[in-house]
């Protein structure tokens, strides 16, 4: 009970926020717009069967966060192979650093972006040599 089991991104521009997952991470999308009767897509994030949820790309209902104030939801955070070559796709693709690069002493890198859309998320590579 309690396990996080789907997640939602709020976006300004839902075809930019797809566009901008789909090139840095390879997620897709369902539309599920009949089902809500507003603009909404599930985000298919992996294959079935492997670790990690998928969820929800919306269209923003309120305000855009603000810049330079720390984050006032949940942060997801995706596992990847190559932290280098993600945040290089990241910011080729208009995202922008929040936090840069760090070691979690002998078990990780992480950091914490901006996606075009204001919402910060964090990468994480794991790596025991990181220092």
């Amino acid at each position: 009970m309690g396990r996080p089991v789907h997640f939602e991104i709020h976006a300004d521009d839902i075809e930019r926020a797809k566009k901008f997952y789909a090139e840095v991470f390879g997620w897709t999308y369902v539309d599920y717009g009949e089902f809500t009767g507003t603009p909404y897509f599930g985000v298919i994030t992996g294959e079935e069967g492997t670790p990690g949820i998928n969820g929800g790309l919306m269209g923003r209902q309120g305000s855009s966060p603000q810049m330079g104030q720390g984050a006032n939801a949940f942060v997801c955070t995706m596992e990847v192979d190559d932290y280098d070559t993600v945040e290089k796709k990241i910011l080729e693709n208009g995202g922008t650093v929040a936090m840069p690069k760090y070691a979690l002493t002998g078990m990780a890198w992480q950091g914490y972006y901006i996606d075009t859309e204001g919402n910060v998320f964090g990468i994480h590579h794991p790596d025991v040599n990181a220092k």
